[in-house]
Order: structure tokens, then C-alpha cells, then sequence
């Protein structure tokens, strides 16, 4: 049982150099948040504002650990530690005085005293500069623009800015002990809905992710990919949309998807003759995918369940084809780019047998579908993340129990107290490992959580969201494609400096009453719409993470590797249009309508890669390109005539380059 062939794992925090003594407090935190965290879920649960601040403290004390105040490079010295203990004090204060004093606090609901207050700023100080650690500081600058525009006002703390203000963001203005309760004693601040979600239900599923990558999941998956698709033209390329379909599901994090899945795939595909920017932006391509695939969906399909009042499993169940769609666009790219370049697959002897990859990994499938089966009865989701930890864990026991017991006296190695006692010692650590790395993990999804509670603890005091609403109603005139066009350029612009979870949250409570109040467009449409388009930040330049991430392993130019991460990820764009203009793919109807609807998008998405590429069987001309793309067009347009039409005339071009290749005579394969 080699464990040296498993996959790296990303750790937040890892590549920051710290003393002994802080890497056994950060490996205690940890260790008792993420116990917590599962006797929370399925021992005993606790009270709302019981869990969420636990929760904070816990989090907030691992940022502070985990991140030096001057950042990962400089040692922290006597003023850094003396900073940080000032800020793990204010964590352990904020957590600690809901806690101890909750019963008080309700019974004065509203006549906040002045320690309530005092605790309240060192609470809002607290959470901004652990997010500026953990998240970054475009996610603190948010937040504290937020807080400021709370206090602009004739009745507020800075009366003269809110003289500045434009009309349509003019309000009242607050004081620092209404925005101060709003922010921390409410349940729409710090503690609102977001920090819940992240407390609950998306820090089980990282746990559980954690696990499966500790136990050497991540290979599985990849070698399982290559088994399925290695022998085919472009295999490599064609390997990593699978296995980072299959990682995203799992990991919710399209950065570690690249750096977990890529180190793999982005070899193998320079080495078949992709240039390193194509490898590069391929992998960041559907490793952005893994976090709208089901089941786990990162944090988005827990938190469009709270927001939209739906099931988690109907969120997962309308998430399945839109996600195919995407992964077939990222698939049907790599196909194309493998023709025009005349790729073949990779020689047999070099891949994975698939029936020995399930023979040595078949287990990973079973915390899986413990998993969905669970999710099928409408268990709470939390529960069911308790369940699949536990499962996980337990299969790997058994796991080591059979080889140590069975395998390995067979292979010559005699079961002893020594050995028994080095099983459980790296089976223990194995544990440890995997509890300590869900927590670190976690860490930046709960901060930039925390952080959107207080941007929408200050936009539902002061009634920005349906100012938002009305100025994206002015300028758009009333036209959805405008509508949405702004929609997505606000979530580049918010991607910029926040993750997609706090990027979806700030975006749904800004434009989420305009799209389904203004618009029409259905309440779980417009979240999924906005959900997708908050990915884009992960693809697309200036500011594309993932892509920067691919372009290190590729050994590329960051900005090339963007662009390419861009145009093969075209689906996030595409998409999330079919859906509000054919919303029964997601809401449900007569299934003829949703089949012909599915099989028209991905066609559409198909020739769309194919024109813009400009191959398909065979290089395409101009006025082929064109045709097709107006097709596409017609395609995308809700009026069944233009569909039909759209539809006839992307057969027609397919057809007719099809026959234009066999004219021709064969290109000779290519093998980088």
C-alpha cells in the first residue's frame, strides 16, 4: 500500500514558515474545531447563535495562527506576536461573550448595553482582520466601505459624506450602537445566514472532502479518468475535464483542483503536444467546474438552498444537466483542439487498467453513495455529512485492517506488536491529518462568510439592495440580455477582490429582487445564474485565479493561460442565458420539451467551440464560422421558429464539413 503515489494536497496557510510550537497550536485548534464541528452535526446539535460563534472563534484563532500579521514571508517577531495575541484574545472574546451571556442579551433584544456595544466593535474589528489574512484584502475593504456607508447620513456617525452621496444612495444614516448591534447581536450580521451555512452544512462537506483527499481519493479519480478516456485523441486533456469533474465534486475549490489534478494532467498534455497556455487553461477550465457540479457544488448549492427555501437535493438534482453541459463544452474543446492538431492518445502500456484502478480504489465509491442514498431520503444535509465522514473513516480502517492482516503477511511482512503498533500510530496520524485539514480549509470560506454578513447586515439596514435593484432597472431600460450583461460585469468586478462564495452572496442580495421582481425570471434561475456567473473570476483575466494557477504548473505566461482558461470556459457565460430563456431545464415540464432543450444547448455549446476554434472535421472558412454562430444565436432565442431554424442551419454546416473532410486526404497524426 504505497501512499507515495497520492496527490499533493493544498494546505491553506502551508507554505507559511512557523515555529514548532504555533504548528501544534494550529494542529490543536483545528483538531477540536473539526471535532466540534462533527459532534455538532450529529451528536448533539446546538442553538443557532451557539454554534455560529464557537464556530467564529475557532476559525478566527486559526487565522491569526495560521497567517502572521505581516504576512507569510516576515517572522513575526515581538510586535507580531504581540498584535497577534491582542487579535486571538478579541476572537476568544467574540465567541466567548455570546456564548456565556445569551440568555442576557435576548432578554434586553434591542436595548443593547454599553459592553454588548464594546464587544460588538471588537467583534467587527476582529472578523475584518482575520479576513485580511485569510481571504485577502480586497474582501476587508469591502466591508469596511460597507460600515462607513452605514454611518453616511444626516442622523448617522459621519453626517457630512452622506451629503456626498448621489440621490438614489441617500439614507438616514445610523449610529455605532445601531450598526454595531445590527452587525453582531442581530441575526442578520457576523452571525446571519451565510456564517451559518458555512458553521453547518459547507464545514462537514470540507471535512469530508479532507478526508477523501487524505486517503488518496484524488489518485482514484484521476486514474480512473485516464483508464476511461487515455487512448483517445487528446486522452490527457480529455482525462483531466474528468477527473476534475470528479475532484471539484469532492473538494469545492477550483484553485486546489488545479494544483491537486493538474500536477497530473498539465504534463501529460505538454507532453502530447498541447502548448503549456492550452494544458494550463484546460485544467483551470474544469477545475472552475468542479464547483458547480454535484453533489457538493462547493458552498453554493448549501447556500442557494437556504436563500431559495429548496431542498438540498433538488438544488443538486437541477444542477446535473446544466453542469453536463459544461463539462461536455470544455470536453467538446479539447476533442476539436486534439483534431486540428492531429493528437493521438496515449500508448496502452502507459495507462491504468480500469479494472484494476476499481479493484485497488472501489472503495472511495462507497462514502459517495452513502452519500446520495442519505441525501434520498431528506436527511439534513449536515446529518448527512456526519454520516459520510464517518463512513469514509471508516472504510479506510477496514481498508488498512484487510491489507495489514491479510495482504502483507502474504507479501512477508509478519504481523507483530511493532507493526500493529506503527498501523494505529499511522493510522492515528492519518486521522489527525485529515481532521487538521478540513479545518485549515475551511478557515477562508468561514471569514469571507463572516465579512458578507456584514455587507448584508449594512445593505438590509439600509435598504440598499432594492436602491441596487432599481438603478440595474434604469440602466438596463427594462432589456434582460443588458440586464444580465451588467450582472456579470459586476461579478468580474467583485471577483477581483472576493471569492466566488462571498462574491455570490453580495451579488444575490444586490440583483436578486431586480432579476425576479423587475424581470420575471424564476427564484432558483436567477441564484443558479448568479452562482455561475461569480465563477468567473477563477477564468477570467485580469483577475483569474485558477488560471494563474494552471499557468504555474504549465510553466506559461499567467495572462495567456487566462485567456485560453477564458475561451475554453465560454460555457459559464453561455449557459446560465439557455437557462433564463428556457428555465423548464432547471424548473421542470414536459419531458420532450427538457430533452430537446438539453440536446439543442449542448449542440449549440458543440458548434460554438467548433467556430470558435474554426474546425470542425476540417478547417472551417469564414462564412461557414458565421453561419454557424448566428445559428447559435437562434438557438439561444426563446421562440421555438428561431430555434428550429437555428438548429437546420448548424446541421446543414456540420453536414457540409463533414463531407468536405472526407474529400480530403488524412492529416498524419501528430504525437507530442
Amino acid at each position: 500500500m504505497n501512499e507515495s503515489n497520492q496527490p499533493s494536497t493544498v494546505i491553506p496557510g502551508g507554505n507559511v514558515i512557523q515555529p514548532r510550537m504555533v504548528l501544534w497550536l494550529i494542529t490543536i485548534v483545528a483538531v477540536g474545531l473539526s471535532l466540534f464541528q462533527l459532534y455538532s452535526a450529529g451528536i448533539q446539535p446546538l442553538g443557532l447563535f451557539y454554534q455560529r460563534s464557537i464556530h467564529l472563534a475557532l476559525i478566527m484563532m486559526l487565522a491569526f495562527l495560521m497567517f502572521p500579521v505581516f504576512g507569510p514571508t516576515s517572522k513575526r517577531g515581538v510586535v507580531g506576536w504581540g498584535v497577534d495575541l491582542v487579535f486571538l484574545a478579541g476572537a476568544i472574546i467574540t465567541g466567548g461573550y455570546l456564548v456565556f451571556n445569551l440568555d442576557e442579551i435576548f432578554s434586553r433584544a434591542g436595548f443593547w448595553s454599553s459592553t454588548d456595544i464594546l464587544v460588538a466593535c471588537i467583534a467587527t474589528v476582529t472578523v475584518l482582520e482575520a479576513s485580511r489574512r485569510a481571504v485577502g484584502f480586497g474582501m476587508t475593504v469591502i466591508g469596511l466601505i460597507a460600515i462607513v456607508y452605514a454611518f453616511a447620513g444626516p442622523r448617522g456617525e459621519l453626517p457630512w459624506l452622506g451629503e456626498w452621496m448621489p440621490g438614489i444612495l441617500e439614507h438616514r444614516g445610523y449610529t455605532i450602537d445601531r450598526v454595531a448591534g445590527q452587525l453582531y447581536l442581530g441575526q442578520e450580521g457576523i452571525f446571519g445566514l451565510p456564517l451559518g451555512v458555512a458553521a453547518t452544512y459547507i464545514f462537514i462537506f470540507v471535512l469530508f472532502g479532507a478526508f477523501l483527499e487524505c486517503t488518496g481519493a484524488g489518485k482514484f479519480f484521476i486514474d480512473m479518468a485516464y483508464a476511461a478516456t487515455g487512448r483517445q485523441r487528446g486522452g490527457p486533456a480529455k482525462a483531466a475535464v474528468l477527473a476534475s469533474a470528479g475532484m471539484g465534486s469532492i473538494s469545492g475549490s477550483a484553485i486546489a483542483n488545479v494544483v491537486t489534478t493538474g500536477a497530473f494532467t498539465i504534463p501529460l498534455m505538454k507532453k502530447l503536444g498541447y502548448k503549456a497556455k492550452q494544458a494550463g487553461g484546460i485544467e483551470a477550465a474544469a477545475s472552475t467546474g468542479g464547483q458547480i457540479m454535484p453533489p457538493l457544488m462547493g458552498a453554493g448549492a448549501f447556500l442557494i438552498a437556504e436563500y431559495t427555501n429548496t431542498p438540498y437535493l433538488d438544488i443538486v438534482k437541477v444542477s446535473i444537466l446544466p453542469a453536463i453541459m459544461y463539462f461536455s463544452t470544455v470536453y467538446l474543446f479539447v476533442h476539436i483542439i486534439a483534431l486540428k492538431q492531429g493528437m493521438q492518445g496515449l500508448p496502452k502500456e502507459e495507462l491504468p487498467q480500469m479494472r484494476q484502478v476499481l479493484k485497488e480504489g472501489w472503495h472511495f465509491l462507497l462514502p459517495l453513495a452513502v452519500l446520495v442514498w442519505l441525501l434520498a431520503l431528506s436527511m439534513s444535509p449536515m446529518r448527512v455529512g456526519y454520516y459520510a465522514v464517518v463512513t469514509m473513516v471508516t472504510v479506510a480502517v477496514l481498508r488498512y485492517a484487510l491489507w495489514f492482516f491479510f495482504v502483507a503477511p502474504r507479501q512477508g511482512q509478519p504481523v507483530t506488536s511493532t507493526s500493529i503498533k506503527n498501523v494505529i500510530r499511522a493510522g492515528f496520524a492519518k486521522l489527525i491529518e485529515g481532521l487538521e485539514l478540513g479545518a485549515r480549509n475551511a478557515v477562508s470560506v468561514s471569514m469571507a462568510c463572516a465579512v458578507a454578513g456584514i455587507i448584508v447586515g449594512v445593505v438590509g439596514l439600509t435598504g440598499l439592495g432594492l436602491k441596487f435593484s432599481s438603478m440595474m432597472l434604469a440602466f438596463s431600460g427594462g432589456n434582460i440580455l443588458l440586464a444580465l450583461l451588467m450582472v456579470l460585469l459586476a461579478s468580474l468586478v467583485l471577483g477581483m477582490g472576493l471569492p466566488v462564495t462571498a462574491s455570490y452572496i453580495v451579488l444575490i442580495v444586490l440583483v436578486g429582487p431586480a432579476l425576479t421582481q423587475e424581470f420575471g425570471i424564476p427564484l432558483l434561475v436567477a441564484h443558479l445564474v448568479v452562482f455561475w456567473y461569480s465563477q468567473d473570476s477563477n477564468v477570467t483575466p485580469p483577475i483569474a485565479l485558477a488560471g494563474f494557477a494552471g499557468a504555474a504548473i504549465a510553466g506559461s505566461k499567467p495572462m495567456e493561460t487566462s485567456f485560453q482558461a477564458w475561451k475554453f470556459a465560454k460555457g459559464l457565460y453561455l449557459i446560465p442565458l439557455f437557462m433564463v430563456f428556457n428555465p423548464e431545464i432547471i424548473m421542470g415540464g414536459p419531458v420532450p420539451v427538457v430533452i430537446w432543450n438539453g440536446v439543442i444547448a449542448i449542440l449549440a455549446l458543440g458548434a460554438f467551440a467548433a467556430a470558435l476554434e474554426g474546425y470542425l472535421f476540417t478547417r472551417m472558412s469564414w462564412l461557414p464560422r458565421l453561419a454557424i454562430t448566428a445559428a447559435i444565436i437562434g438557438v439561444f432565442y426563446p421562440n421555438l421558429m428561431t430555434e428550429i431554424a437555428g438548429v437546420v442551419v448548424m446541421v446543414v454546416v456540420i453536414g457540409a464539413n463533414w463531407l468536405a473532410s472526407k474529400r480530403q486526404p488524412e492529416t498524419p497524426a501528430v504525437n507530442g
